[in-house]
């Protein structure tokens, strides 16, 4: 079996599901179990490492190769969350290899990509290439949900750390094709409020979520005005969704709150909070005053990636991509990812890795393992381009 192969059973049967904020508990949520299989790597290897602490079970842990001071820079990010396991039909952490797949959850996002980074990160620090970049692996926490991992990266502000830093490869199931640009996003709770009573007499309270009735297809109204208006030449129109409600507390109680989560997927140049402002006033505008109802502040606001100051990064990927493959495609995808922050923050960023993002988070989540090998192989040449 190959190394790739090896490490991706290994981090798929080690289960790191996301809550994704519900209140679930349990010992297969959150990363930790990944991280110390993370630290006894590096360990093995001999390289410098450390923990970024973000919440209780939930660190970054972050490792470096030696190089000389001269040379450049590359981080290699994977975040080590998946979502949660509820309705698949698969064993999530069997990690079964069949018809040379791999199949468990997390197995195409995105441990796929990370089988591939650590398999060339292990590769560079055994073989000691001469014309090698500097290599920075950061696995980072909670992508899949409000992408704090990334931001205490950002925060620790590798840009100073490591030096001649020309740029970050972002772990996503692509095909092995490189993605430039993507959507960014940013999510609230809209509520409304009323007044609650003793179902037999409704006429004495407020019901919230007949006012909440009001506002969806007004709501709704919005959603198809932003996804015919405004468009970028490559990843169309911003969107909106209501993807969640909530309301009341049982069913002889007249409610007195009804709640619902909004996201909604930025163009590059778009501001969270302007996106928030616009559709409020959408809103009022066209309610009675009476209507009482209220914005959360943004539970997950992250930018789009935008393919400016990425052109020398795609370049030195594409040429090691064609080495291997032959041929790639530069993408732009409605989804987000972690290579948004990281480029907010002055490192130009891409996006690459194995596997098909169709079959992220299905209920058979797969991934081709001839294409993990295939991505390793292709990082370990980026690292040694000239």
């Amino acid at each position: 079996m190959h190394e790739t192969a090896r490490l991706l059973k290994d981090l798929v049967a080690l289960p790191s599901v996301n809550p994704m904020g519900r209140a679930l508990v349990g010992e297969d949520f959150y990363e930790y179990r990944v991280t110390e299989y993370l630290e006894a790597f590096f360990r093995s290897l001999g390289v410098a490492f450390e923990r970024q602490s973000i919440a209780a079970r939930r660190q970054n842990i972050i490792a470096w190769t030696d190089a000389p001071t001269s040379a450049p820079t590359l981080i290699f990010e994977a975040h080590q969350d998946t979502v949660p396991v509820d309705n698949m039909t698969i064993d999530p952490f069997a990690a079964r290899i069949e018809h040379g797949r791999l199949h468990g959850r997390g197995a195409c996002d995105i441990k796929g990509g990370m089988a591939a980074m650590l398999a060339a990160f292990a590769r560079l620090v055994r073989e000691k290439p001469s014309n090698a970049a500097r290599v920075v692996m950061a696995c980072t926490v909670d992508e899949e949900f409000t992408f704090l991992g990334v931001q205490r990266l950002v925060e620790s502000n590798p840009r100073e750390r490591f030096p001649n830093l020309m740029g970050a490869i972002v772990a996503e199931p692509t095909q092995l094709h490189i993605v430039d640009s993507h959507k960014g996003a940013v999510r609230w709770d809209l509520t409304t409020s009323g007044t609650s009573c003793h179902s037999s007499r409704p006429e004495r309270g407020i019901n919230a979520i007949y006012r909440m009735a009001v506002l969806l297809p007004l709501i709704e109204r919005y959603a198809e005005e932003l996804r015919t208006g405004r468009s970028d030449p490559r990843l169309g129109s911003a969107t909106l969704s209501v993807g969640r409600i909530e309301g009341g507390v049982s069913v002889n109680t007249v409610p007195d709150r009804c709640r619902i989560e909004i996201d909604r997927r930025l163009l590059p140049g778009e501001k969270s909070v302007a996106a928030l402002e616009h559709l409020h006033e959408y809103l009022r505008a066209r309610v009675d005053p009476s209507l009482a109802f209220s914005f959360s502040a943004p539970w997950l606001s992250a930018p789009a990636l935008s393919a400016d100051g990425s052109e020398a990064l795609v370049a030195r990927l594409g040429s090691a991509i064609d080495s291997v493959v032959g041929k790639h495609e530069v993408q732009a995808v409605p989804y987000g990812t972690d290579a948004a922050p990281l480029a907010e923050s002055g490192i130009p960023s891409v996006v690459f890795g194995p596997g098909d993002i169709a079959l992220a988070h299905t209920c058979d989540e797969w991934v081709p393992l001839d294409e993990v090998e295939r991505a390793s192989e292709i990082l370990y040449r980026l690292v040694c381009a000239e």
